[in-house]
This record gives structure tokens, sequence and C-alpha cells, in this order.
């Protein structure tokens, strides 16, 4: 399974929109590779989050295609989990994860990103 296929499976099914396309998805991990993190159980890819660095105090739609080696921002376009392994707890510990990760990085002062209003008690 490869991080596209979750990513778009994981959106279209909730919000019926894919926020990355798969140029995007590859333009983020051959940018920062560092800002990016997977879930593998047995080898296999099950849920991930793909980051970018940011430079202003607020996103704007330029955050969204844009990476930002100097920022101190780390811009979270996507977190999804496969839906077979949904309701097991996954995300929130995946973003758990990352933001412990996050705090190791010496150049990173916070972590953003942009949801849906109904999205927003997830995160």
């Amino acid at each position: 399974i490869s991080v596209f296929e979750i990513e778009k499976e994981a959106f279209i099914s909730v919000s019926g929109d894919c926020p990355l396309h798969l140029d995007e998805v590859r333009h983020f991990l051959m940018l920062c590779p560092e800002l990016s993190m997977g879930w593998f159980e047995e080898g296999r890819l099950v849920a991930f989050i793909i980051g970018s660095q940011w430079d202003r105090d607020r996103l704007s739609l330029d955050a969204l295609t844009l990476h930002k080696p100097k920022g101190s921002t780390v811009h979270i376009h996507v977190l999804a989990v496969h839906r077979t392994f949904r309701q097991q707890g996954k995300g929130p510990i995946l973003m758990w994860r990352y933001l412990q990760y996050l705090r190791c990085l010496p150049y990173v002062r916070r972590a953003v990103l942009m949801c849906e209003d109904f999205l927003v008690p997830f995160y």
C-alpha cells in the first residue's frame, strides 16, 4: 500500500476531496523527508504524516504547496490512516509521536495544520 493510496482513500471517504495529489506527495517527500513519519505493521504502511516547513505566523494557500527550509513552523499537510486500521487509536498516537519527534528538531518552534471544521475535535 502506498502513501498516496492511503491518503486518497482516507480523505475521499471523509471529505470527498484529496488534499495532496501524487506529485505533491512526491514533492514534499523529496524536499523534506525528515518531516514525514510512517507507521508500519508487519512491513506494511498503515498510517502516515507529511509535513513541511513554513516561515510565517499564519498559513496561507501558498503553504499548501511550498516548503520554506528556513521556517520555524512545521505545516502538517496530511495525517492518514488506512481504513482497515482506523478506530484503533493509531491517528492520535501517530500525531503524538510526530509532535514528540518535532520537539527534538532545534529549528522547529511549532506545528500547525488546516482542517475542516468537523475534524477540529480530532486534532
